[in-house]
């Protein structure tokens, strides 16, 4: 939300303090009348031409920006979530994938035993809390089979905690699938 001298669009469309439209008229007019009536010219959104504009009592601006930036941040945040977004260990990191967000739990294509037990389990402890699990094998040119054959031993591994939601997707750079809870 911008406010008074931080709205740059030469013309804005106006509403009063009382709510009551007064029109398109110039940034400089609008800005004129604000301190006039000893109050600050708030842009209440950038998406249209002209943009909207209220005159709103001092100071009144920069609350109603802080609670609507709050309000956003407070909708953006899943319901139940508890700890930092993105906070995982090494090897994962939280992904964007559909509706939810997704473990990302990445691997190469020759990964050491060991390793893959390790990261089959951080893939299991997710899926039975009811999380979904993005698998990410890296490789590329020649090894592209062999990551493949990662992922399908994955998916056979943990196929009692969850089931994929697409198939095993390729790119140049590896291939990835992800996996959503029972």
């Amino acid at each position: 939300m911008l406010i008074n001298e931080q709205i740059k669009a030469f013309e804005v469309e106006l509403t009063g303090l009382g709510g009551e439209r007064l029109g398109v008229v110039e940034r400089a007019e609008a800005l004129e009348l604000a301190r006039a009536a000893g109050a600050d010219l708030v842009c209440t959104s950038l998406m249209s031409s002209p943009p909207p504009c209220r005159l709103m009592p001092k100071g009144k601006g920069k609350a109603a920006a802080q609670q609507e930036a709050a309000a956003a941040r407070r909708s953006a945040a899943p319901a139940g979530a508890g700890g930092k977004p993105g906070a995982g260990g090494k090897g994962g990191a939280a992904a964007k994938g559909g509706a939810d967000k997704a473990k990302e739990l990445r691997f190469t294509a020759h990964i050491e035993e060991h390793d893959y037990e390790t990261k089959l389990r951080q893939a299991d402890k997710h899926l039975r809390s009811g999380k979904p699990v993005q698998l990410v094998v890296k490789a590329s040119g020649a090894k592209e089979a062999a990551a493949k054959a990662v992922l399908e031993r994955l998916l056979a591994d943990l196929k009692e905690a969850g089931v994929k939601e697409t198939g095993v997707q390729s790119s140049g750079k590896g291939s990835q699938v992800r996996v959503n809870p029972k």
